[in-house]
């Protein structure tokens, strides 16, 4: 687990599909499917990456589930690898109700061509290479990124204080493994690696 600032590093978030992007209303009360550069959630898997704003702390997390499988006769267990997963949650400001829009609307990112509210995908669906969202972590002075691809917003939660700045978190969860590059990852998902 590496825990960063708001201040070390930078995140961006697309969606995993080359013409459609989400945009929140700042209410929460619906979320929009655009094809344009200017989502204010998660762009287009192309170029287009939304920086995500007033970040106070990053959380990233990589782990891998394991399995017991037990022998007759075997007082030692064996741990049996089954997927790897990772997690990232950012935790920022409260300034509007985006991240709120996000978590109840489109948790799941989109699919398709058309922009209207059927290309967001409602979960109950199996998993294609449009699945969810890909998140972009930047180091600051480094070229270092980390793209993590096919994350779901796992959980959303609002820290509220009387004395001091309100915070939220977003927490996306992925099982694909995430590449490590100089730049953004924008290549589209292989369906052999969901």
């Amino acid at each position: 687990m590496a825990f960063y600032l708001g201040k070390d590093v930078a995140v961006y978030v697309t969606t995993e599909n080359d013409t459609l992007g989400v945009s929140p209303d700042a209410d929460g009360s619906s979320s929009s499917v655009v094809n344009t550069a200017t989502a204010t959630f998660a762009g287009q898997l192309d170029a287009t990456a939304t920086e995500q704003t007033d970040l106070t702390a990053v959380d990233l997390s990589i782990g891998a589930m394991d399995e017991d499988i037990t022998y007759f006769g075997m007082r030692t267990a064996l741990k049996a690898e089954i997927k790897k997963e990772t997690s990232v949650t950012l935790t920022r400001k409260k300034s509007d109700n985006i991240y709120e829009g996000v978590f109840d609307k489109c948790r799941y990112g989109v699919t398709g061509v058309t922009v209207d509210d059927t290309a967001l995908m409602d979960g109950l669906t199996e998993p294609t290479v449009e699945y969810g969202y890909r998140v972009y972590v930047h180091l600051s002075g480094t070229s270092e990124v980390m793209s993590i691809p096919n994350c779901v917003v796992a959980s959303h939660g609002v820290t509220m204080s009387a004395d001091g700045t309100s915070e939220e978190t977003l927490e996306f969860s992925s099982m694909v493994t995430p590449i490590i590059s100089g730049a953004n990852y924008t290549d589209n998902t292989l369906p052999a690696n969901l």
